[in-house]
């Protein structure tokens, strides 16, 4: 089997793949000298959208190497928020993952970066995931 046959047979059959996709995670990377502007971006977020801002974090937490904040929304609002995120992060990395059930795949296949990719520890990532309040 080829390589481009082998991918074919990873691939959804579903026609609309969106349906397994419950929400999203993006997550704000910042450190001591970006820290009031990451505290700004993901308030205005969440001033702006129907989204759940979780704790500034000033350190690593979970597979995060850096310090972060959680913007958690619903699959729907993704057409907005992404886009704002992209227009005003103004140099902050932002990781963002779909939430489908699958902790391990969606931090490590399905994600989308806006600036320099970062190294997860994807030790700590079980498969499956807890259910998320979005």
């Amino acid at each position: 089997m080829n390589e481009e046959a082998a991918m074919m047979t990873n691939m959804t059959t579903d026609t609309n793949p969106t349906t397994a996709i419950r929400g999203y995670h993006a997550h704000v990377y910042f450190d001591a000298g970006t820290l009031s502007q990451a505290r700004t971006l993901c308030e205005a977020a969440a001033a702006l959208f129907p989204l759940k801002m979780g704790r500034v974090h000033e350190k690593p937490v979970g597979p995060h190497p850096e310090w972060s904040c959680q913007l958690a929304f619903k699959a729907a609002l993704f057409a907005e928020v992404v886009p704002w995120l992209a227009l005003n992060r103004k140099g902050l990395v932002v990781f963002i993952h779909p939430i489908t059930g699958n902790d391990l795949v969606d931090h490590r296949d399905r994600a989308i970066w806006m600036g320099a990719v970062r190294p997860l520890d994807l030790t700590v990532l079980p498969e499956h995931s807890e259910t998320y309040d979005l």
